[in-house]
Formats: C-alpha cells, structure tokens, sequence
C-alpha cells in the first residue's frame, strides 16, 4: 500500500497519538526533577544524574537497536515501547502512594523509560516514510515537530499545575496515560508496512557497522552528529540543573517554574512555523546554519536570570533559542530521512543517535556534577559558553558552501570538495 498523506487518517492518528504522547514527556521532564526536589529532597547531582539515566541507554543500546529496527516491522516495535514506558512511568506514583518510593526506583524508572524511547525513537522516524511520500515530509516533520513543540509549552505548565494542587507525583501519572493513547492510535492504523528489506542476515556487529561506516563517510552526516553531540552536552547542561537553578538560586516556586519553560517553550512553536518559509527563502542547508548560529547566542541569558523581573533572561533566552534550533532540527531531520538509503535508515539513525543523544546522558551527568562542585549559575554560564562554541563545527564543515543539502551521497561529496 503508498503512503498516505499529510491529510490522510493513518497520518492523523499518528500525528494524534504522538502529540499525546508528547505532551506526557513534556510534563514528564519538568514532573520528574520536581518529585526528587520536593518530595524526595534529591541534591543538585541527582536530579543531573536523573537525565543522565534517562539517556543512558542511547550507549548501551543505541547501535544494536538500529540493527535490530531495519529487521524487524516497526510499528510492533514501537507499541511494545508504549507499554514498557507506561509501567515504567506509572510505577512512580503508586510507589509514591505506598509510601515506598525512592530515588533509586525513580533513577531505574528514568532507565527503563529510556531503554523504550531508544527503540521507539530508532523505529519511528524509519516509520514515517511509510506514511507519507518524499514530497511531504517536510510537511509532516514540522507538523510532529509542532506537536513536540507545543508540549514543550503546555508541558511544564500542566506540571507545575499538576504538582500544586495533586503532589509531586502527578505528573507522572498523566505522562503515564499519555503512552496508553500512543497505543491505541498506533495499533488502529491500517497502512501496511512493507516487509523489512530482504537482506542476507549477517552477524549483528557487521550490520551496526554499515549504519556507522555510511555516517562517518559522509561528510554532511558525520558533520551534523558532532555538532549534535557537542550542542547536546552544552544544552542538557543546562536543561538538567535549570528546575533546580529556578527553585532554589532564584527563588521560584513550582508553579512560577511551570510557567516560566512553559513561556520558553513558545520558541519552538516559532521554529515550527518558521522552518518551511526559511528553508525556501535561504535554500535548507543555509537556513539550518542560519538557525543554529542564531540561536546559541542566546543560551548566555540562562546565567543572568534573577527574581522577578529578572526571570525575563530566562524566557527570552528560550524563546530565541528553541526557535532557532527546533527550526533546524525540522530541516535538518527530513534532509535525512529523503537522503539515507531505506535499508539503513535505521543504522543510521541510530548511529547518529548515539552520538547525539549519548551526548545528552554525559550533559545530565556532567551539569549536575559541575552544578554542586561550581555552583549552578556558573555551571550554566560553562554550558551556554561551550554551545555558542560549539557552532564553529557546523561553519567549518562544509556547511556554509552549501545553498541546500543534496538529495545523494555523490551529490554531497561534490558539494563540500
């Protein structure tokens, strides 16, 4: 069967059931440091440690699952990710309500959250080429990537809402749910999957490696996973100490928190809206640059937030930077998805993966270590010095020769010689 389109039922069930879950992490990210804050009293390196965990298993499973996605149907995989992540997640709360929960139970559930997502992440952006066509996966990433995005606003403010008036555990239930709606709109989709590639299977370690030879090879590829890789260690710096920053060194309560990364968050709903015109105007390589270099300027506002008035530097620094970068990631994420051959996309993206979002669980690790050795301002001032830095490997990887990103591998390599 083809692709559907953008417009399509299966599309808008998965478009539906992916905004929910969504939503879910969304309140999850500011629902889980605030219950190891406030209802645990969890110091500085936890709650940094409690990122890195949730990220962790992008190292220790990240390539194999790669292999293991371009074997394997990936709608199946992705609803048996649904349901480890809603017993994952809704073991907190009743832990919580039999006055049995600790921080290694939550520490273990972060784990096993992310043991799901690194399936569920590798297995649906293979998925999507199912669903629609080349022609509208622009379209269809900034739709999802809106979702994203829109949760990141309505998240955190549904968080803090949630843990004042029901506790601190909340949060987690909700994020809970959100996995069980994600099941049901996948397993109602009817667009057959075509089979997995008919490949000689090889040993595991042989297929992995295709998927990080193609990357590494390319010179666009490897260019993007290492400026993600930086860029992610510098941004979950941040991310992973900012609960802590805004309640205990600026003075904000929970629900002053919740609406404060709920303002930030309105960033990436301008990313969405702007990616498409920006990618025509300037041409998609161009824009993603552009977007980049725009943003990380303003990630050096985090260390000047203060009380009051003074959480102004912290939203402005949101808006400016989700904008940029969610703009990029849209653009970028097609380029992808149009460009890696189907029978390594998975490979691919995993490879990449693990070292972009490997990054992310040593920047958790990272941020909470140098928030209690440093002091957390100064370790965010470290953060948002290392991501300005980090935009040097995107201007001298061959990025800036470009107007677009080349629809082959030989189109590219003619592109940045």
């Amino acid at each position: 069967m083809t692709a559907r389109a953008v417009t399509g039922r299966d599309f808008r069930l998965f478009w539906f059931g992916e905004t929910t879950s969504l939503l879910g992490s969304g309140i999850a990210v500011v629902a889980l440091p605030l219950v190891a804050v406030v209802a645990l009293h969890a110091d500085t390196f936890v709650v940094g440690l409690l990122t890195s965990v949730a990220w962790l298993p992008w190292l220790i499973l990240g390539l194999p699952a790669g292999a293991w996605v371009d074997r394997l149907p990936r709608r199946p995989v992705m609803l048996v990710c649904d349901a480890v992540s809603f017993v994952a997640y809704v073991s907190v709360p009743v832990a919580a309500w039999a006055g049995a929960l600790t921080i290694p139970h939550l520490l273990l559930a972060a784990f096993a959250g992310g043991c799901a997502k690194v399936f569920f992440t590798t297995a649906y952006r293979a998925y999507l080429p199912t669903l629609l066509t080349d022609k509208e996966l622009l379209a269809g990433n900034a739709r999802l990537q809106g979702s994203e995005s829109t949760a990141e606003v309505i998240g955190p403010g549904l968080a803090g809402m949630l843990v004042q008036a029901f506790g601190a555990v909340a949060g987690l239930v909700a994020d809970a749910l959100s996995f069980v709606v994600s099941w049901i709109c996948l397993r109602a989709i009817r667009t057959v999957e075509p089979p997995p590639a008919a490949l000689r299977r090889r040993r595991l370690r042989t297929e992995v490696g295709d998927g990080l030879r193609f990357l590494f090879r390319d010179p666009i590829l490897r260019t993007l996973a290492v400026f993600s890789a930086v860029s992610n260690l510098a941004l979950t710096g941040l991310s992973s100490i900012e609960v802590v920053f805004l309640v205990r060194t600026v003075g904000a309560g929970e629900a002053i928190v919740g609406v404060v990364l709920t303002l930030c968050g309105l960033g990436g709903v301008l990313g969405v809206l702007v990616s498409h015109r920006i990618a025509h105007r300037f041409g998609t390589a161009r824009a993603a640059l552009l977007c980049q270099l725009g943003a990380a300027p303003f990630t050096l506002l985090f260390p000047l937030t203060g009380p009051g008035a003074g959480l102004a530097y912290f939203v402005i620094g949101g808006v400016g930077l989700g904008t940029g970068v969610v703009a990029a990631s849209i653009i970028t994420d097609t380029f992808r998805q149009r460009y890696c051959p189907p029978e390594l996309i998975g490979r691919i993206s995993a490879s990449a993966a693990v070292i972009s979002f490997g990054a992310i669980a040593v920047g958790g690790l990272l941020g909470g270590a140098l928030g209690e050795v440093f002091g957390v301002r100064e370790t965010l001032w470290m953060m948002s010095g290392l991501q300005v830095l980090s935009t040097a490997i995107l201007l001298f990887g061959g990025m800036r020769k470009m107007r677009d990103f080349p629809e082959s591998p030989r189109v590219a390599a003619a592109a940045v010689s």
